[in-house]
């Protein structure tokens, strides 16, 4: 798979056919890899950012607990 991205249609010559067929397979695999590279993002997202808003939102509750409430396994 070639990870350089190219916006210029692969097809060679001047025919509407070859043109049409290959800008449209170009869109379909700019659309697929843009969405593998947002999905990729999102998962390093949530998996560095889960723990974190759990403690902010455990902070935030009514009975205030401290820090080490939270982090304790009781």
């Amino acid at each position: 798979m070639d990870s350089t991205l190219s916006l210029k249609p692969r097809g060679k010559g001047k025919g509407s056919k070859g043109a049409s067929s290959s800008n449209d397979k170009s869109k379909y695999q700019l659309l697929k890899e843009w969405s593998n590279w947002s999905l990729k993002k999102a998962k390093v997202a949530t998996h560095y950012g889960f723990i974190p808003l759990i403690i902010i939102v455990g902070m935030n509750t009514d009975p205030k607990p401290h820090l080490f409430q939270l982090l304790s396994p009781v």
